[in-house]
């Protein structure tokens, strides 16, 4: 049999988004592969404080803040948080165009107050405050605290929402020499979504590292992900696998499409790959 290292993206593959528990099924197929020798990474965009409730299933390693943190085996093989003058530049810019923030530390989370009163802005116009309810919803099970709470820990990545796409080109040109701006399409409150990531790691780079520290060949890598933040990893990996609710750019580029979240996707992919007997 061939090892195989799988690396398995959160939000929207192995869970629901903003989602802590994992369906028995992936549970179960996680645990069936790891018994035929293959490992099992997660590989998120999440800090590691955001990752708590997921630790209770058993993983070879984690691969957090898309990239900037990772552990393996149960060593840390890479961690690369923003200089200071990284963090300040990034703040500045960001607030300066009024783009809302949330700032990704290991430990915590926080989010900029003017976020929730946007929202609560646009339920109040649509008569509708099911939005609000989720991003609380989603702060609560992520454990995001609000902006004021920061007190100058280490930063690894900056997750940005803005009304409308020109502030964050305007960003990505002034911080595009150490960072790089991944925007993601417009969600149901109007908000456009995108990532702040330092240019020294992605999903994929963070994929070569694990193979490298493992000693395998990028080829004997299998990479499942939904999302725009997942193009680097499903690049690398020997596999990209999409999940059928994810980004149909993604899906164009992926060398397989599985099941989404709520139909077992996980196990099937694991099934038609052979990480799992029949």
């Amino acid at each position: 049999m061939e090892r195989k290292a799988v690396f398995l993206d959160i939000d929207g593959t192995l869970t629901q988004p903003g989602c802590n528990e994992v369906p028995e099924s992936a549970v179960w197929a996680i645990a069936q592969a790891r018994k035929q020798g293959h490992y099992v990474y997660l590989c998120t965009g999440r800090s590691i404080g955001m990752l708590s409730p997921l630790l209770k299933y058993d993983f070879d390693g984690i691969i957090s803040s898309s990239g900037g943190y990772i552990k393996s085996r149960g060593r840390v093989i890479y961690d690369c948080p923003m200089t200071e003058e990284q963090r300040q530049a990034a703040m500045d810019v960001l607030e300066k165009n009024g783009i809302f923030r949330t700032v990704e530390c290991r430990e915590h989370s926080y989010v900029d107050e003017g976020l929730k009163a946007f929202l609560r802005s646009q339920a109040a116009r649509r008569d509708n405050d099911e939005m609000l309810q989720r991003r609380e919803r989603l702060e609560r099970a992520l454990g995001i605290l609000p902006m004021k709470q920061y007190r100058g820990e280490q930063v690894y990545k900056i997750v940005v929402m803005s009304r409308s796409m020109e502030p964050l080109v305007r960003a990505h040109e002034a911080l595009e020499a150490d960072f790089d701006l991944c925007i993601q399409e417009k969600d149901e409150s109007g908000l456009f979504h995108g990532e702040v990531v330092n240019r020294l790691f992605d999903k994929g780079r963070a994929i070569a590292r694990v193979c490298s520290d493992l000693h395998l060949p990028l080829e004997c890598s299998v990479a499942i992900g939904d999302s725009l933040n997942d193009l680097e990893m499903m690049q690398t990996a020997g596999i990209g696998i999409c999940m059928d609710n994810g980004s149909e750019r993604l899906k164009r580029i992926a060398d397989d499409i599985c099941p989404s979240v709520s139909e077992h996707g996980i196990r099937s992919a694991f099934y038609k790959h052979r990480l799992i007997p029949a």
